[in-house]
């Protein structure tokens, strides 16, 4: 095991691959249940610079921006270090499945040329290339993308790495890397971390988490997000120790091969956030893993998103039969612009969490706890406290120091703390006052010497004259029948001439507007018994607007309620509600017409018919399991994913379904009582 905190204050990272390549270590990359692939340290450093050499002849050079655009996590890491060595700086963006990540590589782009006068390198592979190109003529971008074209380098050309390239030091307050954070904006921000920040913030984990001799980590976090580059390659790479990933695609389509991996490679470190807790509980259902033990898991990073304790909970209690310690969850506080992470609990500890007053979370106001009705309480996790060579301040709107146990907004600064956003003058002056506070977004409060998240500070919720958080509201909705948080955005808007902010829920809705009576009547009920608050619309939306890195562009959605753009569903709703209560039909009939609802859903531009074959017209694994999710929520507990292979086709699985609730109707008889 390396110290990292005996590495000096000029130390980069190309000293620590130089320094690792002595090492018998490895970095595997898991592609199935007996299926890997291992990189030795050696080799990793072999490979920087064998494509660097190439990288060179193709005119490459120092200052040069590399945009890396690769679902493959070697190949990844391989240009990742090859930029690295030549002081060109890698731009991790991720590939996704949707033209939004294409046009977001577009303005990235722009914005990296008009800024150097000399387009980026684009690091990816011919099938990525020839979309961009397609998507690049679509939106009128030919003449700028044939630019990029010209000096894009693809993966296939990388045959003979034999020779190396010429390193080209950099200094420790060099930018290692330029890391997009996903933003509410059409214009993303790069967040501009230097070798400095990373092994400073790399240290200040490090002196609490107590990574040692014995841990091996496995993540399928994607290297494009901070979490997997950083948290999950560098700061266990730094400590000389082997590391695991598993693409992310694959745990979207076998999320139970995360923890049957883990068990297997005897892994002490993982991580996830909300989703994948919430992803393999859906999946794993009443079953239990077989042969799966995970005493040996250590610490499970969950961070990335505002954690739920709930959640947690249901998490920790499904695989405690695994030996699983309820000290392993890890509950954790950071962002791309402190180089990862701000806060961590101490080790060896249970997470904790307070029950504070809903109503009374606003800037300045003394965080009430163990509110006298339900109704009124928010859990909020502790995500621990303040790591070395970072600082932290709860202030008030001017930025002044508030006593502990009052919610401010949460600021930073320190060694850890990225100096801006690449580019962009405006940004970086309105993040980071003239002490040197880099204002996070985020709302919190300390209490007993650890850290709550309240919420992000431009998100609030006023409504009654008290402040709310959206993913409180969201939580809640999503507990009515067939919702989960991907679903749901809560918003408030103040309509041109009212008196102020309404709660307005909407919901991912495909289908009639009949079919959604009963989720509207659903989600108004919750919201009001949890809180007290009334919600003035739930409203369909046949598309909930994202960045490139899935954070929801609420303020898309409130200007088209604004607008009117939901008005006549709206008013149809409101006649449905009145004339029929929202009751619905459960005839086979509609049983085929709700399958054929789900599946054209899942698969958009087709319009498939009851005997189609899924399989025949291209239903994916991922596809499947959307499917199946959706045929589970509205079917409860009736059809495994196993079944849909057994009927593939819409009417075969209407029937089957129909056979399955026939029986579950059926009145007892002597016979069924004796057996």
């Amino acid at each position: 095991m390396l110290n990292v905190n005996e590495l000096g204050p000029e130390t980069t990272l190309v000293d620590i691959l130089e320094r690792n390549r002595s090492l018998d270590q490895s970095i595997i990359h898991v592609e199935g249940e007996n299926l890997e692939r291992r990189v030795s340290f050696k080799d990793l450093h072999a490979r920087a610079l064998g494509i660097l050499y190439l990288l060179q002849a193709a005119g490459a050079q120092r200052g040069d921006k590399m945009i890396i655009f690769l679902n493959n996590n070697e190949q990844f890491l391989d240009g990742f270090w090859a930029a690295v060595c030549g002081s060109i700086t890698p731009v991790p963006l991720a590939v996704g499945i949707s033209e939004e990540h294409r046009q977001k590589l577009l303005r990235v782009a722009r914005k990296l040329a008009d800024h150097d006068h000399r387009s980026p390198i684009i690091y990816t592979d011919a099938k990525n290339l020839e979309r961009l190109e397609a998507l690049a003529a679509q939106v009128g971008e030919s003449e700028f993308f044939a630019t990029l074209k010209a000096r894009a380098f693809l993966v296939e050309s990388v045959t003979d790495i034999s020779r190396p390239g010429k390193i080209t030091r950099p200094s420790a307050d060099d930018v290692a890397f330029i890391q997009y954070s996903s933003g509410s904006t059409s214009e993303p921000k790069g967040v501009m971390l230097t070798h400095r920040n990373l092994i400073a913030n790399t240290q200040g984990v490090h002196s609490v988490a107590q990574f040692n001799d014995e841990d091996s980590t496995f993540s399928w976090m994607p290297l494009t997000h901070d979490m997997g580059l950083i948290g999950f390659h560098m700061m266990m790479f730094f400590s000389g120790r082997p590391t695991h990933f598993m693409p992310t695609e694959l745990f979207v389509r076998r999320p139970l091969l995360w923890l049957q991996a883990a068990s297997k490679l005897r892994a002490t470190i993982t991580c996830s956030p909300n989703f994948g807790y919430r992803h393999f509980l859906k999946v794993l259902g009443q079953r239990k893993l077989e042969d799966v033990d995970l005493s040996r898991i250590r610490l499970i990073f969950n961070g990335a998103e505002p954690i739920s304790v709930p959640l947690c909970n249901e998490f920790m209690s499904a695989m405690a039969y695994t030996g699983l310690k309820r000290s392993a969850m890890y509950p954790v506080y950071g962002l791309a612009e402190a180089a990862l992470a701000v806060t961590v609990p101490p080790i060896n500890t249970d997470y904790r969490w307070i029950r504070a007053n809903r109503h009374q979370l606003k800037v300045g106001a003394a965080v009430e706890l163990n509110p006298e009705k339900p109704r009124d309480a928010l859990e909020l996790m502790c995500v621990g406290q303040v790591i070395k060579n970072t600082e932290m301040l709860i202030a008030d709107d001017a930025h002044q120091a508030l006593p502990t146990g009052q919610v401010g907004h949460i600021l930073i600064r320190g060694p850890s703390v990225s100096r801006g956003y690449f580019a962009d003058v405006p940004a970086t002056q309105g993040a980071i006052d003239a002490a040197g506070w880099l204002d996070t977004g985020d709302l919190g409060v300390v209490h007993e010497n650890g850290l709550y998240i309240a919420g992000r500070a431009k998100e609030i919720i006023f409504v009654n004259g008290q402040n709310y958080y959206p993913y409180d509201m969201e939580n809640i909705a999503q507990r009515a029948p067939g919702l989960d948080l991907n679903k749901v955005v809560a918003a408030g808007i103040a309509k041109p001439g009212s008196q102020g902010e309404e709660l307005v829920i909407f919901v991912l809705h495909r289908s009639s507007m009949q079919d959604f009576v009963p989720t509207a009547t659903a989600v108004s009920r919750l919201i009001n018994e949890h809180t007290g608050l009334e919600v003035a619309e739930v409203v369909p939306t046949k598309r909930i607007p994202k960045t490139t890195s899935g954070k929801v562009q609420r303020h898309l959605l409130e200007q088209a309620y604004i607008d009117g753009e939901f008005d006549a569903d709206l008013a149809e709703l409101g006649l449905l509600k009145a004339v029929s209560g929202g009751a619905a039909d459960a005839a086979a009939d509609g049983i085929e017409a709700r399958l054929q609802s789900i599946c054209e859903t899942a698969l958009p531009g087709k319009k498939i018919a009851v005997d189609d074959n899924l399989f025949e017209i291209g239903a994916s694994s991922l596809k499947l399991i959307e499917i199946h999710e959706s045929v589970d929520r509205d079917f409860p507990g009736l059809i495994d994913l196993t079944e849909l292979f057994d009927y593939p086709t819409i009417a075969q699985l209407a029937k089957h379904l129909e056979d399955k609730l026939t029986k579950a109707a059926a009145p007892l008889t002597t016979a069924t009582i004796q057996r």
